[in-house]
């Protein structure tokens, strides 16, 4: 009951917080999933694999949401949308793969690597400049599966650099954020779909898993998101964004700070 309770508390405030600073849930859903599973004493040698599994299942859930919000004020280009889409698949079941071959350490550094990298930017209020359009297929097939590849690695669903991509390629802001809202969903399926295909074959998983996916935290965390990210939209506009996005970095430091000290 504890654990259950400590899932719907995170979803809460991860919902809360991709609705209030505009960041995906699950670059906060991954370092605590990790503790939680840690403190539950599930298989060691796949704790992250699971907590990255988890936090792409629950995007599934909500970035539909998030999808019919952005898709209602005309925010989603769904032009841009069909073309990056393939890649964005492709990529991110190869990168659930390739994830389910390498070990907690690795998957570790990488992680808070990036976790650095993502509380710098909005620390320094990071942000590209438009100088280019968009590619050709070929382009955007690849960008999609960079993109992919990496958000499967990480278990989150790409904002963090689709967004970034599609500034840079002379979207507007509103509609970069809306198309990344979009392919979310796409990310978080084909990613879902590779952490429980290869997670079927790992032993010994809990009895509650479905491959790499553990169904409670999936449940609570799912469930609590979809209900506080509307909440925290509203907050944004009565809230001092700015100002909470660098406290918000910072935890992102701290967090993983303490992961780096794990490997070390």
């Amino acid at each position: 009951m504890v654990y259950w309770l400590c899932y719907i508390v995170l979803g809460a405030f991860a919902g809360c917080l991709a609705g209030l600073l505009g960041v995906g849930g699950g670059i906060i859903i991954v370092p605590v999933l990790v503790f939680l599973f840690a403190a539950q004493h599930l298989p060691d040698p796949f704790i992250l694999h699971m907590a990255l599994g988890t936090s792409l299942a629950s995007i599934m859930f909500t970035s539909i949401s998030s999808l019919r919000a952005h898709h209602g004020r005309g925010a989603v280009d769904w032009r841009v949308f069909r073309r990056i889409t393939p890649g964005i698949l492709i990529g991110t079941f190869l990168g659930s793969w390739v994830a389910a071959q390498l070990s907690t350490r690795f998957l570790k550094g990488f992680f808070v690597c990036f976790l650095y990298n993502v509380a710098l930017q909005m620390l320094l209020n990071v942000r590209p400049t438009p100088s280019r359009q968009l590619p050709n297929a070929g382009g955007m097939f690849g960008a999609g599966s960079i993109i992919g590849g990496v958000s499967s690695l990480v278990g989150i669903g790409g904002g963090s650099m689709s967004v970034p991509f599609l500034v840079w390629c002379n979207v507007a802001m509103h509609n970069a954020i809306g198309t990344s809202a979009a392919i979310g969903f796409p990310i978080a399926l084909a990613g879902t779909a590779g952490y429980v295909a290869n997670g079927l074959a790992a032993a010994p998983l809990p009895p509650s898993s479905l491959g790499f996916v553990y169904l409670p935290a999936l449940a609570g965390v799912s469930f609590a998101s979809i209900l506080t990210a509307p909440l925290g939209a509203r907050l944004a506009h009565s809230l001092p964004v700015s100002r909470l996005k660098k406290v918000f970095a910072l935890l992102l430091l701290a967090m993983g700070t303490k992961m780096l000290m794990g490997l070390l």
